[in-house]
């Protein structure tokens, strides 16, 4: 009886359901548009066709994009993870006033529009000549990908005794084997799940490499994007359900780590 009563009314479970739907079916649409047997995009007619995926796996072009998402994605990933966890340590270990003023600062990049940041970016990387370069495309996704990290590894240390760190240089341990032996083992879930999360904000980044990239980079969204404007390719839903794998697989991945870390 107690259990009952604890169930959603069934009023709520439709509701839930209705939410679920509005948000899963915009994105799942891109499935069977991707099997089309049609030159252009559009629903299966005769039947199912992978020759989409084929056109993908075999385009010099698709795959120079892939490459060039890729590489950009676990560079910015790196450097995000590195420069992110660093800083949320630092201001962890201080605790004082200025250190939450440091803190949010860097989350700024999550609160400003993006477009803001990105006519930002590009002035101050045309000053620099780093315009239409892959550094200058990592720089800005590092930038923007640096607060997913800090909000999360944050958190991890929130729930992490002081103590601990305190015993460790106490006995000996220098700052950087404290951080090494110490902090990082007992926060590694959310390290790994910080990067996650940059890994897929810079995946899927489209405004700053339509503003920043030039001629020059075209990632696997800019690809897309251009072949909406140019042609209405079903290789474009083809490479849009390969990102949302990718993406739903990073996140299946993230919930596994945490129900292991817990």
């Amino acid at each position: 009886m107690k259990e009952a009563a604890l169930l959603p009314a069934p009023q709520t479970r439709v509701a839930a359901w209705v939410v679920v739907c509005f948000l899963l079916l915009p994105i799942l649409v891109i499935v069977p548009l991707s099997l089309t047997d049609q030159d252009y995009l559009a629903m299966p007619v005769d039947g199912l066709s992978f020759r989409h995926y084929v056109n993908l796996f075999t385009s010099p072009t698709w795959l120079g994009s892939f490459a060039q998402s890729l590489f950009i994605a676990c560079v910015s990933t790196v450097l995000c993870v590195t420069l992110g966890t660093l800083c949320a340590i630092g201001c962890w270990r201080l605790g004082n006033r200025v250190s939450e003023m440091v803190r949010l600062l860097m989350l700024l990049p999550m609160i400003v529009p993006t477009i803001v940041y990105v006519l930002g970016f590009y002035r101050l990387l045309v000053d620099l000549r780093l315009l239409g370069t892959y550094v200058g495309v990592i720089i800005s996704h590092v930038v923007t990908g640096i607060p997913y990290v800090i909000v999360i590894v944050s958190t991890a240390l929130a729930s992490f005794d002081l103590r601990y760190d305190m015993a460790a240089r106490n006995l000996g341990a220098s700052m950087s084997q404290s951080i090494r032996l110490v902090l990082l083992p007992n926060i590694k879930a959310a390290v790994a799940s910080s990067a996650i999360f940059a890994f897929i904000h810079s995946w899927d980044e489209l405004l700053i490499v339509l503003f920043i990239a030039g001629r020059t980079i075209f990632t696997l969204p800019r690809r897309i994007w251009d072949g909406i404007n140019d042609k209405l390719d079903p290789t474009m839903a083809a490479v849009a359900t390969l990102l949302l794998l990718i993406s739903a697989a990073l996140l299946f991945l993230d919930l596994m780590l945490r129900k292991r870390e817990s």
